[in-house]
């Protein structure tokens, strides 16, 4: 399939670039490969996990190998114990941003995290701070309750929130009972994006298939052994959501046997992709980069430094 024509990108920018995709769609090679091509450019990420150390492997963290080819920022810099937020990573990225363009160098951010991404991307949210005794309250329902509070409310709004999702389900809730207006009056009042953005593009059975692989993978590589080291660790709320983690600790109290792992990761790695792409196809401004089988992060770089350039 050819990359769509009608795109935002103006030739020549100077613009942070944005590489976005659903997990397992090869952003994060797209982007090292897109960097070495541009020649003057390094990587932020947007991904609310790999951001944590002694996770690299069940992060799905950039390798070693490519951090070494391309210059990566927010990987691999918080205890698993400390907490992350969408709001404080796009200030600390938004200045890492600046700094890069100060020294000339360009700034690629990637990642699958939707509020991280839409943060660093738009701005951070206008909507209203959050309120502890509402959140205790709303926090302390049942994800049926929250979702039928949320429909009586603003049923436009619930239905553009991942209602699969209680973190997701409280904040926006939160947001519309604070804010006194629907979900769609705060979303409206995004600025525009910070530079160009491209959205990978595979077909469902591939993603599917190469998701699959990547659970295999990490097993090989020693996510079983990474998440067992982390034993006694109190987890903050944002390192416990990471993918694949429950399983893993699921085989290790002995609720999932080896056999079973890999297809319950994969799973819940399809259903999260599955959000992401729902996700993504509402973010109108980013330029779809339809990936075949055989498209090489390399050919995938290339169609995009073309627009680029």
């Amino acid at each position: 399939m050819e990359i769509q024509r009608e795109t935002n990108v103006p030739c020549g920018t100077n613009k942070p670039v944005f590489i976005l995709g659903p997990t397992g769609s090869g952003k994060s090679a797209v982007a090292v490969e897109l960097a070495e091509l541009l020649g003057n450019a390094e990587i932020i990420s947007t991904d609310a996990y790999q951001v944590y150390k002694r996770m690299p492997i069940i992060t799905a963290a950039p390798t070693l190998e490519e951090q070494k080819r391309v210059k990566h920022h927010l990987v691999g810099v918080l205890e698993p114990s400390e907490n992350n937020d969408a709001a404080v990573h796009a200030r600390l990225a938004g200045r890492i941003s600046a700094d890069l363009k100060k020294g000339g160098m360009l700034p690629i951010h990637t990642g699958g995290s939707g509020l991280y991404v839409k943060f660093c991307t738009h701005g951070i949210s206008p909507a209203p701070p959050s309120d502890a005794m509402l959140r205790a309250e709303l926090e302390a329902l049942s994800l049926d309750e929250l979702v039928t509070r949320f429909r009586a409310l603003d049923a436009e709004g619930a239905s553009n929130t991942d209602l699969q999702n209680k973190r997701y389900v409280v904040r926006n809730l939160e947001i519309v009972i604070l804010g006194g207006k629907p979900l769609s009056y705060w979303r409206n009042n995004w600025v525009e994006p910070a530079g160009p953005g491209f959205c990978i593009v595979r077909d469902t059975e591939e993603l599917d298939a190469r998701i699959a692989r990547r659970a295999g993978q990490m097993l090989r590589e020693g996510a079983i052994e990474e998440v067992a080291a982390l034993e006694g660790v109190a987890l903050s709320a944002t390192a416990s959501k990471t993918l694949g983690l429950t399983q893993v600790q699921d085989y290790l109290q002995g609720r999932l046997t080896r056999a079973e792992l890999a297809s319950a990761i994969a799973l819940a790695t399809r259903q999260y992709a599955k959000r992401q792409r729902t996700w993504l196809r509402r973010e109108k401004w980013l330029t779809p980069i339809y990936a075949g089988a055989g498209d090489t992060p390399r050919i995938l770089a290339g169609k995009i430094a073309q627009l680029l350039r």
